[in-house]
């Protein structure tokens, strides 16, 4: 634990933008890996590094879970996560945002830059031309 909260003193409090939300489950999957974080752990330091009203939320989304008998995993908290802060409708429209990208004004390195950011949400492969 001390060594993941020397990496990440981040809280989340469910008050953000989506790209926001994705890059805060990004990074503790770096700190995860970068520590060789036991995967048993990784549930309970996410959780921890909720407050507020995401605090709130799992919380709930735990006990519905529990009364489901179904398994709270990281898994399941990934999942229930990214639909609550990044519901599927605003990665489907940085997807098409992606799909309409043109340089139009920019510099080449906005365009490159905005280029790499809505890259990751492009559901299908994408080669290196």
């Amino acid at each position: 634990m001390e060594d993941f909260l020397n990496h990440h003193r981040v809280k989340f409090d469910g008050k953000t933008s989506p790209d926001v939300v994705d890059q805060w489950l990004n990074d503790l999957e770096c700190i995860y890996d970068a520590n060789m974080c036991p995967a048993e752990n990784r549930l309970a330091f996410s959780v921890y590094m909720l407050t507020g009203e995401a605090q709130h939320w799992w919380i709930s989304t735990k006990s519905i879970l529990k009364e489901r008998d179904e398994s709270v995993t990281l898994d399941a908290f990934r999942e229930r996560f990214l639909s609550e802060y990044f519901p599927d409708s605003i990665r489907y429209a940085k997807e098409v945002e992606f799909l309409k990208l043109t340089q139009g004004g920019k510099t080449v390195a906005e365009y490159a830059e905005r280029f790499k950011h809505l890259n990751r949400f492009y559901t299908l492969p994408v080669d290196e031309e």
